[in-house]
């Protein structure tokens, strides 16, 4: 899966030097793109998920895989017009290797190693982001555009077929029998605590996208924009760390306590803005609990969801998270471009808390007869 998600974090950085560079179009334009891409994928994922559960794996990824290698081969030959109509239903029919991960890793690994899997899990995602945006910058500016982009369509062809091939299963044994019968309506399963889950892990991301395009701001202001490359690559590095002792850990925190504490911490990080090593060494702990929070998110999902569900559970996370990252850029953007890139901090972790308190709210409005349903999982 690791493979898999190398393509997926280098594409929105290519695909916006491409319409940049090669189309002649703005930044405007580009993130139009981004966009559609990014809501298709967050409509889609439930539902491939939903697939997944009823069809299984191989099926699944035949389609997702030939239609992403299909649309990145096809994109340097579309007029803009064209690209950004088909956008939006190439994210649909993007290949799931998030939601397919973590089905895999709950089929796999027993329950009391779950969240070692999950913490692992997201340390590969730290890695991916690590090398795929690099790679993507590199190709897109190094190469042909026509070559870039077709490199990418070739990786989303070669990581289905490899996933394909292999066909991991992505159902314990012990759930079999769970998977006869009519399938559950979303209601009796989409309960107040997995609702809630979905809106921590959307806030968690929110705040961490935040914190990255807030940290950017800072050095632009400071002149220190050279050491970018330098300061996210030790923001990853703190958040390996982090997932590394979530997963050796018998007992870790909640995902709401690790979500708490991740705002908390990133809050008054904006009152520090130069050197760039101490912006880092700032940094650093909010970043130790990025990680954590998204293996928790990913862990509370697969607890609470029902076996006969879970793709399309994972598929609502997965969904959670794109929505996240979507609305954190803009929002946090025009936060610093209205004030500071301090203030950019602020508003990251304030809005988190905002997207995580509609969660427990939501949570609250349920009636106790409907929390039972959670056990059962």
């Amino acid at each position: 899966m690791f493979l898999a998600r190398l393509p997926m974090t280098a594409m929105g950085v290519t695909m916006t030097l491409y319409v940049v560079n090669d189309l002649g179009r703005g930044y405007g334009a580009a993130g139009l793109v981004g966009a559609a891409t990014t809501l298709g994928s967050a409509i889609g994922a439930p539902l491939v998920g939903r697939y997944v559960d009823r069809y299984g794996l191989r099926p699944v990824v035949a389609i997702c895989g030939l239609a992403s290698s299909t649309f990145w081969i096809s994109a340097p030959h579309l007029p803009y017009q064209v690209l950004l109509a088909v956008a939006l239903p190439a994210g649909v029919l993007s290949v799931p290797a998030g939601t397919l991960a973590r089905l895999v890793l709950t089929a796999l690994v027993p329950l009391e190693q779950r969240r070692a899997a999950y913490s692992l899990d997201t340390i590969l995602v730290e890695a991916s982001f690590m090398i795929g945006p690099s790679a993507g910058i590199m190709a897109i500016t190094q190469l042909p555009a026509v070559y870039a982009l077709t490199g990418i369509g070739v990786c989303f062809a070669i990581s289905a077929t490899l996933i394909y091939r292999q066909n991991p299963p992505i159902r314990a044994e012990a759930d079999a029998e769970m998977f006869t019968g009519e399938r559950p309506p979303v209601r009796s399963w989409l309960t107040g605590r997995l609702v809630m889950a979905m809106f921590i892990a959307a806030g968690a991301l929110f705040c961490l996208v935040g914190m990255e395009l807030a940290a950017l701001a800072t050095l632009r202001a400071s002149g220190d924009i050279a050491w970018s490359g330098l300061l996210i690559t030790l923001m990853c590095i703190a958040s390996v760390l982090g997932g590394a002792i979530h997963g050796a850990v018998r007992r870790s925190l909640s995902q709401g306590t690790l979500m708490l504490l991740l705002a908390v911490l990133t809050l008054p990080v904006g009152l520090i803005s130069e050197p760039w090593w101490l912006l880092a060494i700032v940094l650093f702990p909010s970043n130790v609990l990025c990680a954590p929070t998204l293996a928790a998110s990913t862990e509370t999902v697969s607890a609470a969801a029902p076996a006969r569900v879970r793709g399309e559970a994972m598929g609502l996370l997965d969904a959670a998270s794109r929505i996240g990252l979507a609305i954190g850029s803009p929002v946090i953007g025009f936060a610093i471009d209205h004030s500071s890139p301090g203030w950019g901090f602020a508003a990251s972790a304030l809005g988190a808390l905002a997207i995580a308190s509609v969660g427990l709210f939501w949570r609250r409005s349920r009636t106790p007869a409907q929390v039972p349903a959670l056990s059962s999982s």
